[in-house]
């Protein structure tokens, strides 16, 4: 039994990573530049766990006319949310330590560490994983963006109109998956688990010993049994079975 157990909690010891996007009103936080909307994606072992975490923020500053063209998020929309040092803590909170995934990672993170800075907050010490480096690498001189990489893959993206953090989050988790092998790291998953647990069971009879054998045990009709059998298939008549030779 302990061995059972052991197996179970070494086999759910999973990968949890955080597929994140950002947008912003304009290209750089040295000109003053911030964080508009933040979306993220809990991922275990690929495969997003149905934990979000999504935010608008008050960037409290006007939103430029090319950064609306992006997204959409005027300055009147976003002057109803709180602002960046509101949010902080619950993004931490939401990120722990799991590495991660961005799309273009360096533009995220230089936003994410500059308004982290304004607020005091310790900056962010996560593993990143920039799935652009990841596509250029895997298919060099090919388009790399998001949107190229979800017709590559096959991944539904005509609800993206205009960039949406969460939206693109959760595209990019699909799009991640894919860069790793598609949908074999499932499948490798269901056959892990199948293996511990045939392991854990040979593992558990092992420690009890050889299978006890039991020797078939005997059963005597009696003669009111018999009888009755024989009433009963006088009443059927013909019986679609033999009748069973008396020993």
């Amino acid at each position: 039994m302990q061995e059972s157990l052991q197996a179970e909690k070494t086999f759910f010891k999973r990968k949890r990573e955080i597929v994140l996007d950002t947008e912003t009103t304009g290209l750089d936080p040295a000109s003053g530049h911030r964080i508009v909307e933040i979306g993220c994606v809990e991922l275990i072992d690929l495969v997003p766990s149905g934990e979000t975490f999504h935010v608008y923020i008050n960037p409290k500053r006007d939103v430029p006319a090319p950064a609306f063209a992006v997204h959409g998020l005027s300055s009147d929309f976003l002057s109803d949310f709180p602002p960046f040092e509101e949010i902080a803590q619950s993004l931490l909170d939401f990120l722990e330590d799991a590495p991660l995934v961005i799309h273009n990672a360096r533009f995220d993170m230089k936003f994410l560490r500059a308004e982290l800075l304004k607020v005091g907050t310790t900056s962010l010490e996560n593993e990143v994983v920039d799935t652009l480096a990841i596509a250029r690498q895997k298919y060099p001189g090919s388009p790399a963006s998001l949107d190229m990489l979800c017709r590559r893959f096959n991944v539904d993206n005509s609800q993206r109109e205009k960039h949406g953090a969460l939206l693109d989050a959760e595209l990019l988790s699909a799009v991640y998956l894919e860069l790793c092998g598609g949908k074999q790291p499932k499948l490798e998953l269901a056959e892990e688990k199948a293996r511990t647990k045939a392991d854990a069971s040979s593992t558990a009879q092992q420690a009890k010993g050889p299978a006890k054998v039991h020797a078939p045990r005997q059963f005597t009709v009696q003669a009111d049994e018999q009888e009755a059998h024989e009433a009963l298939l006088q009443k059927l008549g013909s019986a679609s079975w033999p009748q069973r030779k008396q020993s």
